[in-house]
């Protein structure tokens, strides 16, 4: 075990350059909803925080500036990442990864595989369990998730094979404000209207097997993964619902609640009702902390320096860190994620 212990100069929240990526459902919503400077044309994720080896983010600030968070992760260790991710640490990977999406068309009808499946099938490739926090959803939206009844993978090949899969497919009505847990083997879609941000696994592992009969922008139909999706979805998946909130805390100023809980990631969702209103915590070695500020204004607190954040960004609070405040400036929401005991 290699333990690295740097200079406090080094130890400060982490705030880092998006990476853009262009997929055919994508829009402009990041502009025009969030206010995000964004490249030309179409816009489909923003990933915020990536140690992923095909989007790698960097630091944007501080005197870690233009590293990325691979290399981060090469230089702090577990300073960066804590006890509890010391076998993510061994592999050579940061725990998670954190994206905006903007879907302006549906995405596929697609599944990811677990830890187990991918460390098989996907040349050592993490699964991918994710959640998702919906930001804004036109009237009306909804996504697909998992079945609308028991089917086996025969069924299902057939369903598909005959063009009838829409009808097995489960829509989920939702709002801005819910949560949905996707733990890996869900078949699922986000559909058009729905500006979401996104907590996974540092996975990019999808088999798509569904595409809605659209061609790409070479004019081809995108490649489908059946038989491996077949292999991985949960079956017994039926009429899933959202994540129901679970309460840890409410006073006049704040109130926080589970939104997401299993074993990759916790995430809290904090409202505070208040100018001034405040949360203290402390990094103390064990494990990093995300926190992303879904609307409002507020300020990360640590060691007499403070980090002003608005309305929607995130930053990345090292697992040695240690006492920090999370301030509000005026009534916001924030989502905080760990990776659990």
């Amino acid at each position: 075990m290699i333990i690295y212990t740097m200079k406090p100069k080094e130890i400060y929240p982490l705030t880092f350059e998006p990476v853009f990526r262009d997929y055919i459902w994508g829009g402009r919503n990041l502009e025009t909803k969030l206010g995000r400077q964004i490249p030309p044309g179409i816009v489909a994720e923003s990933w915020e925080i990536s140690g992923h080896h095909s989007s790698p983010t960097a630091v944007d600030h501080g005197a870690l500036a233009g590293k990325t968070l691979p290399e981060l992760l090469d230089l702090l260790g577990l300073d960066l990442v804590g006890h509890r991710s010391q076998a993510m640490l061994a592999r050579g990977k940061f725990p998670l990864l954190v994206k905006l999406l903007d879907a302006n068309q549906p995405l596929s009808v697609q599944v990811h595989p677990d830890d187990d499946y991918a460390q098989r099938h996907e040349n050592g490739e993490l699964g991918k369990t994710e959640m998702w926090y919906i930001l804004h959803a036109e009237p009306g939206s909804h996504l697909i998730y998992g079945l609308e009844r028991k089917l086996s993978p025969e069924q299902f090949r057939q369903s598909l094979e005959a063009g009838n899969l829409e009808s097995a497919l489960h829509r989920l009505p939702v709002k801005a404000g819910e949560a949905v847990f996707i733990p890996a083997g869900s078949v699922h879609a986000i559909m058009d209207g729905i500006l979401l941000a996104e907590i996974q696994q540092n996975s990019d592992t999808t088999y798509r097997v569904y595409d809605w009969n659209r061609v790409g922008p070479d004019g081809k139909a995108r490649p489908l993964h059946v038989d491996k999706a077949l292999e991985v979805i949960n079956f017994d998946q039926v009429k899933p619902g959202s994540y129901q909130p679970e309460l840890i805390e409410a006073t006049a100023h704040l109130r926080r609640e589970f939104i997401t809980r299993c074993p990759y990631f916790n995430v809290e969702k904090v409202t505070f009702n208040g100018e001034n209103a405040s949360l203290k915590g402390r990094c103390d070695g064990n494990t990093f902390e995300i926190w992303g500020i879904m609307s409002g204004q507020g300020q990360v607190i640590w060691a007499d320096e403070q980090l002003a954040l608005s309305a929607v960004s995130f930053t990345l609070l090292p697992a040695a860190l240690g006492e920090f405040e999370i301030k509000a400036l005026n009534p916001s929401v924030w989502l905080r994620v760990y990776v659990p005991a």
